[in-house]
């Protein structure tokens, strides 16, 4: 018997108990959909991660203070603090001269409240020099001056979507009255729309004030001597081939001004931004690898119903088998005929995985702003080699015991 009457009576085969084949192919439909829409999701959660850190620029350093390990500081420190006087020295180009700007920020949340509406939002305390660091503009009005943080200003540029809850779409908000824990600010500016930012936070859904007011005003975060506290600094490295230089500078800048000795640890941490999207790629890429391993147990217990399925087949077709082999028929033949039967199974439910895993993956996606489902050949080629694995290996035990039938033996069969 040629492949393709093998192929032709497989169908036919298949065809002839048409709900069970498709409740036979369930658990494959079922576990490749899983692997491929798990799959897409988590490449697109990366790819936007990914694209979010890259918007804000790949020439940037992030410096935290103490240690990501919590582990002990030098010179008994409980922690590692960074003030607004760091910023400053690592923008001086005689000491940091591969660095072109910084942005000191400090943060926490507040309520801010106008005509009635109050909304839990991010604080962010910065500096002039925020847009010329991260990029960004402000969409309508002004961003912060220097002179907004030498004063102490009572000053506020808001992000997009609080611009959107607390004002009307045609309301002008340039020098409206806002209240940021009771406290009055007036709106100079409104952000463009940006999204995602460092550590995933919605810029759209912050607000900027001056550092100095905040400090003063809302957090009052002080050193013992005096110094405005800052949460994190950013510095602009001049280009990509020049960000370990410029780390090297900045290290050795903060240990002279921290007093830190020679064999001490930095109280301190500075992270390159290929780092942090290195390291979230490699925990989107790890959970994506986990849930699509447990999604794959779907196609397992979807090969073991082929098998079973099979089973019943070859008892079913006993006298079939014992009637092909008396006429002529090999035990390859009958053995073939069963494999591609199950093959043809699971092949058929990859297939139909493969579309409504995608088609779930496109659905669930369309219900977040700026991201995208990526679904790739590399997974729909996967997924479709598995089943086919997984359909032969279940079905050589069901083809093995119809090729080993007996002819005499089947024909009697009742």
């Amino acid at each position: 018997m040629s492949f393709y009457e093998s192929v032709r009576v497989a169908m036919l085969a298949l065809a002839a108990n048409k709900l069970r084949s498709v409740l036979t192919m369930l658990g494959i439909i079922i576990g490749v959909s899983a692997v491929i829409a798990l799959m897409s999701i988590g490449r697109g959660v990366e790819k936007f991660f990914v694209d979010q850190f890259t918007s804000l620029g790949t020439n940037l350093l992030y410096v935290f203070p103490g240690q990501l390990d919590g582990g002990p500081r030098s010179g008994g420190r409980d922690r590692g603090v960074l003030t607004l006087n760091d910023s400053y020295a690592i923008a001086n180009p005689l000491r940091v001269p591969d660095v072109i700007s910084v942005a000191p920020e400090v943060g926490g949340n507040a309520l801010v409240a106008r005509a009635g509406n109050d909304l839990d939002v991010s604080v962010s305390g910065v500096t002039a020099s925020y847009l010329d660091t991260l990029s960004g503009d402000a969409a309508i009005g002004t961003f912060l001056t220097d002179a907004d943080v030498e004063e102490r200003s009572r000053v506020i540029v808001i992000g997009s979507d609080v611009f959107g809850k607390l004002f009307q779409p045609n309301e002008d908000p340039i020098d409206q009255t806002i209240r940021v824990n009771n406290i009055l600010f007036r709106v100079i500016g409104v952000m463009e729309e940006r999204g995602a930012g460092v550590g995933g936070a919605n810029l759209d859904e912050m607000v900027f004030i001056p550092l100095t007011t905040v400090q003063d005003r809302l957090f009052r975060r002080r050193t013992v001597s005096g110094e405005y506290q800052v949460n994190v600094i950013y510095a602009s490295v001049v280009s990509e081939d020049r960000m370990e230089a410029a780390q090297q500078q900045i290290t050795e800048l903060l240990r002279e001004r921290h007093n830190i000795s020679f064999r001490g640890e930095d109280d301190f941490v500075i992270i390159n931004q290929s780092d942090l999207i290195s390291i979230f790629g490699d925990i989107l890429s790890a959970m994506t690898i986990f849930l699509s391993a447990i999604a794959f147990i779907s196609l397992v217990v979807g090969g073991i119903g082929i098998m079973n399925i099979m089973l019943v087949s070859v008892t079913e077709r006993t006298r079939e088998i014992g009637l092909r082999k008396a006429v002529g028929a090999k035990r390859r033949n009958v053995l073939g005929q069963f494999l591609i039967e199950a093959v043809t199974l699971a092949l058929i439910g990859g297939l139909l995985g493969i579309a409504l895993g995608a088609g779930g993956a496109v659905a669930a996606t369309s219900f977040v702003d700026n991201f995208s489902a990526v679904v790739g050949l590399d997974a729909i080629a996967v997924a479709i080699l598995f089943s086919m694995a997984v359909g032969l290996f279940f079905g050589i035990y069901p083809a093995y015991r119809a090729s080993r039938l007996n002819p005499i033996d089947a024909l009697r069969y009742e």
